[in-house]
């Protein structure tokens, strides 16, 4: 499974370089990481302007991200227009590698755009309860606020779901990123 590390979730300095692990940055400038990285972009649940989307789409490009991670992208049959748009225009721009992330399962049609998705992004509470209604095997989980002692049984049950991609971390993105935070 690969690893997504949000911005309020950063690897340990002492994990190795690899083409598994995925770096999201919150703003383009100095690198911090030699690993992948994929530059965010605020879709603001599909109300951002299209013309500021594509000013982030362009400086992430110029920063020389490999992707772009779509947050808080809208999930209903309303928003593939616009988000395919912006797909459609990263990819001409030479970034091809899209993670949408509604944090909750999307229409249908989302599917067709030929990125990936991530189809859960919550608490552990709520991740435990979940039922998985509307994801596929291979959708990212982004799991935040699992208890310590319990990031390798919340990892395992990520992969009992079938995540492609995702995290399992104590971080939470209401708290300060300025402490360290383990993610397994």
């Amino acid at each position: 499974m690969k690893t997504l590390f949000p911005p309020y979730a950063h690897p340990s300095p002492e994990l190795e370089l690899d083409a598994e692990t995925w770096i999201i940055r919150e703003q383009p400038g100095d690198r911090r990481t030699l690993h992948q990285s994929l530059g965010r972009i605020d879709l603001d649940w599909g109300s951002r302007s299209l013309a500021d989307v594509l000013t982030d789409v362009d400086a992430w490009r110029a920063d020389g991200v490999e992707g772009l991670f779509l947050d808080r992208a809208p999930a209903g049959s309303g928003g593939v227009g616009p988000v395919a748009l912006t797909v459609r225009l990263a990819a001409r721009r030479g970034l091809h590698r899209v993670v949408l992330n509604p944090g909750v399962p999307t229409h249908p049609l989302y599917r067709d755009l030929g990125v990936r998705i991530c189809t859960f992004e919550g608490p552990w509470g709520a991740y435990q309860s979940w039922d998985g209604d509307g994801c596929r095997p291979g959708d990212g989980h982004i799991v935040h606020g699992v208890p310590t002692a319990l990031l390798t049984a919340a990892r395992r049950l990520m992969g009992r779901r079938g995540a492609g991609f995702g995290l399992a971390t104590d971080a939470s993105p209401n708290l300060s990123t300025a402490g360290a935070h383990r993610a397994d």
